[in-house]
């Protein structure tokens, strides 16, 4: 690990008293439940040219939301490909997808995306979107924390930007409706919703009863549907369109197999169509290739677009230096966040991957799998500091960039809220939040990534 460090040049009395002033900041129930995280004494820089493109990303997002809802209704109709929410619908029970396209809810939409993006040499690749994020809270208080260090700090989505965007996505004070499940986040919520004031709630979903039908924040997964049997009411009543719920409980839009369409052939002009072209082009820079982990045989003549192969099997044979590769499960899992299903091709010995590709293909269709290019984060440097040897150091780290885009629920402009740079060390392949990682705030700077 050493190896990964120097001491920072220009360690100093300030930044050791920046430092201790953002940990002095921590709520006394903490923000993540037993978590922590290395404290920079700076938030992470970005170019002009990097927040620009960032803004813009929010309304592409938004978008392809949008159309992932349209193409899945349409294909349930019958007007598009069966295929489309065969693939999208597989698993999920019944009665929850009745309730999920009702009438009053078919057009909506959750109104917080945050896509996780690798920062490359190039841009940026999403390696997925979450409608129901963790994070909101923390990156309130970060921005909070950092914002308070510097006169004119320049945060991306200012200071306020976290908690004006959430509470914008209500049409009065709401509920946050947590399972037990993504308790870990609750000590976050409670710091968000204490900022916005007493009218405000964190409620436990497993007991959950709505009071005079109030706008309700879902902060629990699909997949929990059946541990859940009080939230039923929750999704009754959106369905019935008599209670405002957000993200809308609609599981066949959690799946990250949309991912993988978003570069289907035969689906090409009808997101060109959907999106706009400006729209299509800005995402298909960002998303990277990807395929559907799907055992059925293809005709003796055809090939796996982009992998030249007619069996995902074959992939087993492929040698190290051709597995740049990551696969995961789509959606509609435990195993679906957190990154508990990531695997990196290139990282495992080859039995242990051709194992993993056997797992994924036998998951199909009830939990079907996602495989996509893996793109290297570019190296940056970033400073934290130390508090067993007392100094500043420098990590030689690959930055995800986690932005929140908020749809306000007057219809408004979606607007970049802020954005957490998670920084881990450079030999780590998968980047999340973890212990020797490093968690800021993201600052404009004209000499940034």
């Amino acid at each position: 690990m050493h190896d990964l460090l120097r001491t920072h040049p220009l360690a100093s009395r300030d930044a050791r008293e920046r430092a201790e002033r953002v940990l002095s900041n921590l709520p006394a129930g903490g923000l993540f439940h037993e978590k922590s995280w290395r404290v920079s004494p700076e938030a992470f820089p970005l170019a002009p040219g990097t927040v620009r493109r960032l803004e813009q990303l929010g309304e592409s997002l938004w978008r392809f939301h949008r159309a992932c809802n349209t193409l899945h209704q349409r294909s349930r109709k019958g007007s598009l490909p069966c295929w489309i929410a065969d693939y999208t619908d597989a698993g999920k029970p019944g009665e929850l997808l009745d309730l999920a396209t009702a009438g009053p809810v078919l057009s909506d939409q959750p109104r917080v995306l945050r896509p996780d993006l690798i920062l490359t040499e190039g841009g940026f690749a999403m390696t997925e979107i979450d409608s129901v994020p963790g994070g909101i809270g923390l990156t309130d208080w970060l921005h909070q924390t950092y914002g308070g260090l510097d006169p004119e700090p320049a945060l991306v989505g200012g200071a306020e930007g976290m908690a004006q965007g959430f509470a914008s996505i209500f049409s009065a004070p709401a509920d946050v409706v947590i399972s037990r499940e993504s308790s870990d986040y609750r000590p976050e919520m409670d710091w968000l919703t204490g900022r916005l004031g007493p009218e405000w709630a964190v409620r436990d979903a497993e007991d959950y009863r709505s009071r005079s039908n109030r706008p309700a924040y879902r902060f629990y997964e699909c997949f929990d549907w059946d541990n859940l049997p009080a939230v039923r009411d929750l999704a009754r009543l959106a369905a019935a369109g008599k209670l405002e719920l957000t993200a809308p409980t609609k599981p066949f839009l959690e799946e990250k197999l949309w991912l993988a369409l978003f570069h289907s052939r035969p689906l090409r002009e009808l997101w060109r169509r959907e999106l706009r072209d400006s729209h299509w082009q800005r995402l298909g820079g960002v998303i990277p290739q990807g395929w559907i982990l799907d055992p059925t045989p293809l005709p003796h003549h055809a090939v796996i677009p982009g992998l030249d192969i007619q069996d995902f099997r074959e992939l087993g044979d492929f040698s190290q230096r051709e597995r740049e590769l990551v696969v995961k499960i789509s959606g509609f899992s435990d195993l679906a966040w957190g990154s508990r299903s990531v695997a990196i091709g290139q990282d495992l010995p080859q039995t242990e991957w051709a194992a993993t590709l056997d797992q994924a293909l036998q998951s199909f269709p009830e939990h079907p799998y996602l495989m996509q290019r893996f793109h290297r984060g570019r190296l940056v440097h970033h400073s934290w500091w130390d508090p067993d040897s007392g100094s500043l150091q420098v990590m030689d780290g690959r930055v995800r960039l986690s932005p929140y885009y908020f749809a306000p629920f007057d219809g408004g402009r979606v607007v970049l809220g802020g954005a957490l740079a998670t920084i881990c060390p450079s030999d780590k392949k998968i980047l999340h939040g973890m212990r020797d990682a490093i968690l800021v705030p993201c600052r404009l700077d004209e000499n940034g990534y």
